[in-house]
């Protein structure tokens, strides 16, 4: 409701940095799984190997993040912090985009909607921390840890109470961390990754996929039933082609294999989970032959291709993505998909 006095002429201000801070944070955190995905995804693009996830209450009092990345030096924590500061691209690079983040919005976002410790080390270096409340930055601080980065968030939206109001159960915000966390690891099979639940000085695994080695296809089948399950791989088929500048790989369900909900669909372009029409549309168009219209296909499907070739940057939580040549991309996942199937011994009905 405007509460403007009509002899008054509203004022132009310039919001100051906590509150551009807290408006950026609602587009890139909307709840305790988006914080988990930004900060998993830093640590995959620092070069870890294993990554270790701790929630407690849902992720609403904690959500703690190790790695034994690359780390950064005392020098780089503040700059962490800093929003649009990143070491992934510079400003020429964002139709060229190789790395899950790349806008530098993540840590700082955190930081102003909850209580952000970072503490990092490189190999050869000492280690130090920083800490920031509700986007205010203390000083930086010697910290003994072994190579990697550890990033703990308290708190969450303790500076912003009405946005609480809104998540939902402890159990309900965990299963969507869960789903994140498989995610992510169905892309990163050379990655091992554990998720714990340590709510109420409780200490339980939810989830745990071990580092699987191999060529692409014995990897990226081993993550499938570590995540997925076996019945999953056993039920589908390797899928791979190519046409003009895209490569499609992965693993598509058998018809026999369909699910009541499109649940089982996990969609993958250059590496980042995404959730996007046109491809759901092009495995609807793929299986429509061979399913009911009240099932689908259970597939792991990825996308690879020059990033030049499509465009991350249209969605504040990078879950769309827009293709220069989106016809392209539907034939080819259409005719992959057939072909496989029809190779398998299945008609179209």
């Amino acid at each position: 409701m405007n509460t403007h006095s009509p002899n008054m002429r509203p004022v132009i201000r310039q919001l100051d940095e906590a509150a551009i801070n807290r408006i950026a944070a609602g587009e890139v955190v909307e709840r305790p799984a988006s914080a988990v995905k930004e900060l998993v995804e830093n640590a995959i693009d620092a070069g870890a190997t294993r990554v270790t996830v701790e929630i407690a209450d849902g992720g609403k009092t904690l959500i703690r993040v190790s790695d034994d990345g690359c780390g950064m030096g005392p020098e780089e924590l503040p700059l962490a912090l800093s929003r649009h500061a990143t070491s992934k691209i510079d400003g020429s690079d964002l139709l060229n985009i190789h790395s899950f983040g790349f806008r530098g919005e993540a840590l700082p976002s955190l930081g102003a909607v909850g209580r952000l410790t970072i503490q990092s080390r490189v190999a050869g270096q000492d280690g130090a921390e920083i800490a920031v409340s509700g986007g205010q930055m203390g000083a930086v601080k010697p910290a003994a840890l072994n190579p990697g980065t550890v990033v703990a968030l308290r708190d969450l939206f303790f500076a912003t109470p009405a946005r609480l109001k809104f998540l939902r159960t402890d159990r309900a915000e965990m299963m969507s961390i869960s789903d994140v966390m498989k995610r992510l690891a169905m892309a990163e099979p050379s990655v091992g990754f554990t998720l714990r639940d340590v709510s109420q000085g409780k200490d339980r695994v939810s989830f745990r996929a071990d580092a699987v080695s191999g060529d692409l296809f014995d990897a990226l089948r081993g993550r499938l039933a570590q995540v997925l399950g076996a019945e999953f791989t056993d039920n589908a088929l390797a899928i791979d082609a190519e046409r003009d500048g895209f490569r499609l790989t992965g693993y598509a369900a058998l018809p026999t294999y369909s699910r009541g909900s499109s649940v089982a669909q996990h969609l993958f372009v250059n590496g980042r989970p995404v959730q996007d029409k046109l491809l759901y549309g092009a495995l609807r168009g793929a299986y429509a032959d061979y399913l009911s219209r009240d099932r689908h296909p259970a597939v792991a499907l990825f996308v690879d291709c020059d990033p030049h070739l499509v465009d991350v940057n249209v969605h504040p939580a990078k879950s769309e993505v827009r293709f220069r040549e989106p016809g392209l991309v539907r034939g080819l996942i259409v005719s992959a998909l057939r072909q496989a199937l029809a190779g398998a011994g299945h008609r179209a009905s």
